[in-house]
């Protein structure tokens, strides 16, 4: 099973063989091996017996029930096997990968893969050349070093749950993971930092990122502002910027970077320039009269359709866009021209006949094309496949299996 994204499509990938032996559960630490996988790394993901991966049943009563949509769309281009780390066999099984390995990842608390014999000190000792990722909710020290760490509580605990572009709006959680991605993009950049390095050094080391540091790290701005200023920055709450409803739907108004947005959104509304009003003249008086401009904004979008005012709009060279639902955008054809979904057929294991469909790598590289390998594993899918190819042969794998080191 093979599909391509990209003008590199017969180049070797980026990171054809390198080598990761993948702990990783849920989101962050499974999102960012995938990105690896994608472009070339071999990652072996070491399953818990019987239920794998924490995501394989995070969906509840699903149909496909530990093939879910929500596993396969951070697991693709890896393979499974299912491993009772538990015992002495099962630890000598990982101790013999890790010999032979490049990147060893987790995003288990700090200290459980201490506890399992698997942390960065034991590894080194079998392969000086490893290079030991930890994904964590906190970080590795620290008061809430050992808390259990999830994308919601590090926007709360970080500030971003407390920033909101009108404060009349109640605190909520946002519904996509934020931390999760940036933490695990992060942790991608940090593998790739460390491979680079080992290159020059000849050893590998251990790294670490958390989602409470990525959550402080993507509001840069924000706490610059404040740590130097004692200022808030808050772009959403900019006078001239909003969502606003129209008659079938809602768009979003971005009124910056230009000379006199005032001017050219009133051009585009239909009404007289309120920047050549004293009370409007300067940046500093449309942020005091903010509710006024709201109000006003709102009245005569909720006059028309989107494709009107976005008509309207564009015509002064403002930045706008339609609200969409995600329905929408994944059926956009800005989607289908960048090649963010991937279709492929489902392979009989998992029953059914339908497509897959899953979003795409967002990197386009023009000489090392994404490539899809494998489809999300089942849990245990490679087992025997992968022993193997590390020298176990039929009947070592028979005694592992008896000894319920196997399934």
């Amino acid at each position: 099973m093979t599909s391509e994204r990209g003008n590199g499509a017969s180049a070797p990938q980026p990171l054809a063989g390198v080598r990761v032996l993948d702990f990783t559960q849920v989101m962050m630490g499974p999102c960012a091996t995938q990105m690896l996988a994608d472009y070339g790394a071999d990652v072996i993901k070491i399953e818990r017996p019987g239920t794998g991966d924490l995501s394989r049943t995070s969906v509840g009563l699903d149909p496909d029930g530990l093939d879910n949509p929500v596993f396969r769309s951070l697991n693709r281009n890896k393979r499974s096997i299912v491993l009772d780390t538990r015992s002495e066999a099962g630890k000598a099984v990982v101790y013999e990968m890790a010999k032979h390995a490049d990147v060893v990842v987790n995003n288990f608390r700090a200290g459980v893969m201490e506890r399992m014999g698997f942390g960065y000190a034991r590894l080194a000792e079998i392969n000086p050349r490893i290079i030991c990722a930890f994904g964590s909710g906190f970080g590795q020290s620290g008061p809430l070093a050992h808390k259990g760490g999830q994308d919601i509580l590090a926007q709360a605990m970080s500030g971003v749950m407390a920033r909101k572009s009108d404060a009349t709006v109640p605190l909520s959680v946002y519904c996509t993971a934020l931390a999760d991605y940036s933490a695990g993009m992060h942790m991608v950049q940090a593998i790739l930092l460390a491979l680079l390095q080992r290159e020059r050094t000849g050893r590998g080391q251990q790294i670490s990122v958390s989602l409470y540091d990525s959550m402080l790290a993507m509001q840069m701005q924000e706490a610059a502002m404040w740590m130097q200023r004692k200022r808030e920055l808050n772009w959403g709450s900019y006078p001239l910027t909003g969502v606003f409803r129209t008659t079938d739907g809602a768009l979003v108004l971005v009124g910056a970077f230009k000379t006199n947005p005032l001017r050219d959104i009133c051009a585009a509304l239909g009404v007289a320039d309120l920047s050549a009003d004293p009370r409007y003249a300067t940046f500093e008086d449309q942020v005091a009269r903010r509710e006024d401009l709201q109000a006003l904004f709102r009245e005569k979008f909720a006059s028309n359709t989107t494709e009107y005012w976005l008509a309207r709009l564009d015509e002064q060279d403002l930045l706008c866009a339609p609200v969409q639902t995600l329905a929408e955008a994944l059926e956009s054809g800005q989607t289908a021209a960048n090649g963010m979904v991937l279709s492929l057929d489902r392979p009989a294991v998992r029953g059914g006949n339908e497509p897959m469909r899953l979003v795409a790598s967002p990197l386009s590289m023009d000489g090392s094309a994404f490539r899809l390998r494998h489809a999300p594993p089942a849990l245990g899918e490679h087992t025997d496949q992968v022993l193997e190819e590390f020298g176990y042969d039929p009947a070592r794998i028979a005694r592992l299996r008896a000894d319920k080191v196997l399934p």
